[in-house]
């Protein structure tokens, strides 16, 4: 059956959802269509705590509802292909869309290691499927011997939720030298695993994960060292790639790149479709190499993008490149990273200038529930401008990284920071004489600025 629609937005995740939600902000008379295959999604940054922190793991679902508020029709099916002469999407049902505008928001899918017995029960992948996540948290929770794979932001979350359930020991395996590796410099690696040692977590890092031996259902792991492991379930944790097969197959994916070709607007190489998300090629915000960031709040940012310009470009990008930004939560430890690590800078050349400074987060230092703070701030040595930064402490750090992306986004100097104006309170941020990121700028002009 053919059918009509003016915008049709492929994938219900995050991307897909505002992208709709914005096109009817801004085309309101448009018919607007999302199809979606998943019946049943879920909020991908909740899926961690989908263990233990939530009340019910349902508490986690995506709900199309305010879709549907908006007169934006929505569709349970997958597409198959794109006809880009004809502007039809043809779907597993047999049924064919005709659009004048095509986004695609398919997002990504787990990266799944070729390491042998992987296929055998208990052994969860990372999916954004409600019934499949409900049957690995029923597992987990009665599961008492439990391997993380995986040691970004995905798997210490689930390292971290997992401890808190009663009577499990955790492991949590990372192939590089340190967690979090490409996100933090040393310094801020080590709180994540200290803090996960604390919560009786088993870190295990410079670990490659060799087989998965069981008869059906994993019974062990083995380690590239030799050494076995005995447990009950893995949860596997590293990575995910783009899911481009349809974009492809419609020759919408450049030689040698990873994701679909955008250019700052979010269009492809076909000016009628527009790839957003996960599926989209990302450009570094200082080096435009590209970079692989799958962040929900980066795919929302792009997808404000796509959204508001299908048509014409009425919102003009300013922000061109992605700032690697995030944060993440482990048992009171808030660890934020925005832009370039030290690491990463010098790695790339950068000749840079560091402050550091660490502070609490309430003043006068008496105060109660106070919470130490560490701050560290990259700027490239002769200009002043702001290459990165990164946090580490209690809530209020969830914050104090968006200042610093802010500051990057803007490209403000060290000269701006050190000048900032902000608001202080006893009970809310750290005394107005030693606010941090004041402080980090003064203590990097201090190493000297040519």
């Amino acid at each position: 059956m053919e059918k009509k629609t003016e915008i049709l937005v492929i994938g219900g995740g995050p991307a897909g959802m505002v992208c709709a939600l914005t096109a009817r902000k801004y085309y309101p008379d448009k018919s607007i269509t999302l199809m979606t295959d998943v019946k049943e999604g879920v909020v991908p940054c909740g899926i961690p705590y989908m263990l233990s922190a939530l009340k019910s793991p349902r508490d986690n679902a995506m709900a199309f509802t305010p879709l549907r508020k908006k007169n934006i029709e929505v569709i349970i099916d997958k597409a198959v292909g794109i006809d880009r002469t004809g502007k039809v999407v043809l779907t597993e049902a047999g049924d064919q869309y005709k659009y004048e505008k095509l986004v695609l928001a398919v997002g990504s899918s787990p990266i799944i290691p070729s390491v042998p017995g992987i296929d055998q029960e208990g052994i969860f992948l990372v999916k954004k499927e409600m019934p499949y996540l409900l049957k690995m948290v029923k597992e987990m929770k009665v599961l008492k011997r439990v391997l993380v794979v995986g040691g970004g932001f995905i798997g210490i979350e689930f390292a971290d939720e997992l401890s808190h359930l009663e009577d499990h020991q955790v492991y949590l395996v990372e192939l590089l030298p340190r967690l979090l590796a490409n996100s933090f410099d040393p310094e801020f690696s080590v709180l994540a695993e200290e803090k996960l040692r604390e919560e009786g977590v088993t870190v295990l890092t410079g670990t490659e994960v060799t087989e998965f031996i069981g008869d059906g259902r994993v019974e062990k792991v083995r380690f590239s060292d030799g050494k076995e492991l005995a447990v009950d379930g893995v949860i596997i944790g590293i990575g995910a790639r783009p899911n481009i097969d349809i974009a492809a197959e419609a020759d919408l994916v450049l030689k040698g790149q990873k994701g679909i070709w955008v250019d700052e607007y979010l269009r492809t190489v076909d000016p009628d479709i527009f790839a957003i998300g996960d599926c989209a090629t990302k450009r570094d915000f200082y080096t435009r190499k590209g970079i692989s960031v799958m962040l929900a709040s980066t795919a929302t940012a792009e997808a404000r993008v796509a959204g508001a310009n299908l048509f014409k470009l009425k919102v003009i990008r300013e922000n061109k490149g992605t700032i690697a930004i995030y944060s993440t939560y482990i048992n009171g430890l808030v660890l934020g990273s925005a832009g370039l690590t030290e690491t990463n800078a010098e790695k790339e050349g950068f000749e840079i200038t560091v402050g550091t400074t660490e502070a609490v987060d309430k003043h006068p230092a008496s105060m109660p529930f106070i919470s130490k703070l560490r701050l560290k701030l990259i700027f490239s040595r002769h200009s002043g401008i702001i290459l990165g930064g990164q946090v580490a402490g209690g809530i209020t750090c969830g914050e104090i990284i968006n200042v610093i992306g802010m500051a990057i986004q803007k490209r403000d100097s060290l000269t701006e920071l050190e000048t900032l104006q902000m608001a202080t309170h006893p009970w809310l941020t750290t005394a107005p004489t030693k606010y941090p990121l004041v402080m980090a700028a003064l203590a990097a002009e201090g190493e000297g600025i040519v």
